[in-house]
Formats: C-alpha cells, sequence, structure tokens
C-alpha cells in the first residue's frame, strides 16, 4: 500500500523548495519578509494538531459483539474548525487519514473558506453490514468521537462509501448527546433536516466550472474535446452527466468492475440507467469493454481521474495521452508521476482544485444552518461559480507570475495563507 501521507510530505518540501527560490528572485517575496520558509513553520504543517484512534464495539444483528478501528485526524484549524469527510471501507488506516486531512487543508486555503482540514474512518466494509447494523456503527463513532465535534470544531461530511442518511444518523446521535438540535454540526446531510440544494452533486459540478475555466485559459476553445472519466460514483458520475449535457464528448468511464469506450461518444444518461439497472457500466450498448487501467491511457484529450488515490504512478505515466487531467479523486497522482507528466508538458489541475466544490457547498451548507436560512439551487450553483472561478484564477495567476506547474501553485497559495494566519495570530 502506498504510504499517502508520505507523499504529502514530499509536496509539502517540494512546495518549500519553491517559495524559497522565488523568495531568492522576486521583489515581492512569499510567506515572508525575504528570509527562507523557516524549518519549523514547515513542520507545524507537516504534523496532525491532533490524531485520535478509537475502539467501536457494535452489537450485530445476530447477537454477538464486534470492535471496529475508528479514525479522526485533525490536521490544522488556524484559519477555521476542522473540515472534512468521513469514509468507510475495509483499506481504511491511519496513513490515508491523516493525508486526507492534509489534503484538507491544502484545499480549504485554496477555495478561501474558513475551515482547517479534517479527516475520518473506520476499517470496515459496509456492504457486509445491514442497515441496522450500519447505523449502530455510526452512532458508535459519533459517542466516542463527540468531545472532539462541533460546528465550531470539526465538521464531518460524507466520503466514500457514506451518504447523507449517514450524515443523518451522525447529527442525530451528537444533538442527542449535547441536549438539543445541533444540524450544523456535519454538512452532506437530507435535504429535509437541513441539507443544502447542490451539495450532493456539488464536488462534479465544481469540477466543470474548474475545467470551463481552464480551457479558455488555455485556449481549448472550439476543439474536439474528449474526455475519458475513471470512477462512476457520486463525483464521476455528476460530472460525466453535466459535461455530456453541455456538450462535451465523454468517450470512456468507468467503475470497479471495469469501464466502457466509445470513440465517438457516449450518452451518458442512458450509461447511468444502465449501471442503476445492472450494477456496473460493463456490457453498456454501443461500447466495447475496457479495463479502468486502459482507460487512463486512452487517446483522449481531458482524463477525469475520479475514483482513488494512487492510480498514476511512475509505471504508466508515460503511457498516458491526454493533455489535461483534471484530478476528481484525492491524490490520483503520485509524486514521481506527478514529476513525469509535467516535464511532457502535461496539464494537471490539481485535485485541492479541482475537487474543492464539495467543501465549497460544505461550507454553504454550515452557513445556512447556523443562519437558519436557506438558498435556492441557482443561488447555491451560482456562489459555488463565483468562488471556485476566483480560486481557480488565483492558481493560474501564481502558475503564470512565478513558471510554476498549477500543483506548485496551488500548493505555494495555500502555504502562504496559512504561513500569514501562524504569524498574525503568534503562532
Amino acid at each position: 500500500m502506498a504510504n499517502n501521507f508520505n507523499e504529502c510530505i514530499k509536496q509539502l518540501e517540494r512546495t518549500c523548495a519553491v517559495i524559497n527560490k522565488i523568495n531568492s528572485k522576486c521583489e515581492k517575496p512569499i510567506c515572508t519578509s525575504g528570509i527562507n520558509l523557516a524549518c519549523h513553520e514547515m513542520e507545524i504543517l507537516q504534523t496532525p494538531k491532533r490524531v485520535i484512534e478509537v475502539s467501536i464495539p457494535v452489537r450485530m444483528d445476530d447477537g454477538s459483539l464486534k470492535m471496529f478501528a475508528g479514525f479522526r485526524v485533525q490536521h490544522n484549524d488556524i484559519r477555521g474548525p476542522f473540515k472534512g469527510g468521513l469514509r468507510y471501507h475495509p483499506d481504511v488506516n491511519l496513513d490515508e487519514v491523516q493525508a486526507l486531512a492534509f489534503w484538507m487543508t491544502i484545499k480549504c486555503a485554496v477555495a478561501d473558506i474558513p475551515y482547517g482540514g479534517g479527516k475520518g474512518g473506520i476499517t470496515v466494509d459496509p456492504k457486509t453490514l445491514s442497515k441496522g447494523e450500519l447505523e449502530r456503527l455510526t452512532r458508535g463513532y459519533v459517542r466516542v468521537m463527540a468531545d472532539f465535534l462541533g460546528p465550531n470544531r470539526d465538521i464531518p461530511a460524507p466520503d466514500v462509501n457514506t451518504n447523507a442518511q449517514i450524515m443523518a444518523w451522525v447529527m442525530d446521535e451528537y444533538s442527542h448527546i449535547k441536549g438539543y438540535n445541533e444540524p450544523a454540526v456535519v454538512t452532506g446531510k437530507p435535504i429535509e433536516i437541513g441539507g443544502s440544494l447542490g451539495r450532493e452533486a456539488a464536488t462534479g459540478q465544481g469540477g466543470f466550472f474548474v475545467l470551463e475555466n481552464v480551457i479558455k485559459k488555455l485556449n481549448f476553445d472550439g476543439r474536439d474535446l474528449r474526455i475519458a472519466v475513471q470512477g462512476f460514483g457520486n463525483v464521476g458520475m455528476n460530472f460525466a452527466r453535466i459535461a455530456f449535457a453541455n456538450g462535451y464528448r465523454v468517450v470512456a468511464v468507468s467503475d470497479f468492475d471495469g469501464g466502457v469506450y466509445n470513440e465517438n461518444g457516449l450518452d451518458i444518461e442512458k450509461l447511468i440507467e444502465h449501471k442503476n439497472k445492472t450494477g456496473c457500466v460493463l456490457k453498456f450498448a454501443d461500447s466495447k469493454n475496457i479495463t479502468n487501467e486502459e482507460l487512463l491511457e486512452l487517446p483522449v484529450e481531458i482524463l477525469v481521474p475520479a475514483a482513488i488515490e494512487n492510480v498514476i504512478t511512475e509505471e504508466n505515466a508515460d503511457k498516458i495521452h491526454a493533455e489535461l487531467i483534471l484530478e476528481l479523486a484525492n491524490g490520483p497522482i503520485n509524486f514521481a508521476a506527478s514529476e513525469i507528466l509535467n516535464s511532457k508538458g502535461k496539464i494537471i489541475v490539481p485535485d485541492v482544485l479541482a475537487n474543492s466544490g464539495g467543501v465549497i457547498v460544505s461550507y454553504f451548507e454550515w452557513v445556512q444552518n447556523i443562519r437558519h436560512f436557506y438558498w435556492d439551487l441557482n443561488k447555491v450553483n451560482d456562489r459555488l461559480l463565483e468562488k471556485i472561478n476566483l480560486a481557480t484564477d488565483n492558481v493560474w495567476k501564481y502558475s503564470k507570475d512565478y513558471d510554476i506547474d498549477l500543483r506548485s501553485a496551488a500548493y505555494v497559495l495555500a502555504v502562504e495563507k496559512l504561513i500569514k494566519a501562524f504569524k498574525i495570530r503568534g503562532v
């Protein structure tokens, strides 16, 4: 298994080197008053503020008692309360959760929303649990984590294998513990109990807004752009649906079992119907079955990895044909592969920008909960477009001003904001 948090440290070290190089040449230095970024400042950013590991006892349907391992990593709250998803997966481990919490710190700074990074998870295959067992597991997690959660402390959200119903259980259990209704403790809730319109599609919608912005900057307008999407869960499916509805040619998509390809384009609405009926995208009419690995290497202009971490590595980076890679998954390209792709002139729109639509609309949901005043869908999407376009413009400007790739630009921008917050607060 890849050491995900080590990938974060490598990227942070590279960011610090980039900042120090810029400061040695630039009249307007980043982060500091002209001196190099200090070691202790980097150490703050690479060290989580709090790491929580718990055991969760759950009474199973057959009467037996089973223990589950749970995690919550609160990486940094210098700019606001911790914010990050809660995932259920058999491979969840502390290394993965630490990496995801770090990425959330960077992502919230790039998006310029008043949050820090957090992440949580339970090592479990939710498909093996009944609905009752899943609810008892969720409520058990909240009970052991309650002292560390709260609308001004740490706000979970849906992630891999979790959804609005699970967030509803989180909110309900936390509210019972506190003795009053507290919808702002979690985002991604059902609309009926304080969720925001537009939240479910927000990551895919935000990714599409970023793509359109970058395409214009690259003068791709008017070209026949072919898109391949790896991952057809909530994020990838919504992105593909929105891109298809806006006239883009989505030629390939895949899910866990494999993918389908048609060089002339897929009808995404019919493909969604097919997946709902069969449980996967394979054997879709007028398409060829392909593997997830083959999808990454297709002759397309735009590749959208929207599934899991580390699908593009130094082993397959040379086989990537796409000119533009939009990272809708967290960490789909490892550090070594990023270096290879950058050297080949590929444009990588980093995850900390490309998939920030979810946390931006989570922020909107949190604001609506606190104010007890709710917005219509048009207002949510208009504000998402405004917020994510500003972030894209800022990252692009840093990339051009300092002659660095987009990932480095996003990290430089984020680290600058974080270090300034440290200094202003006297940390």
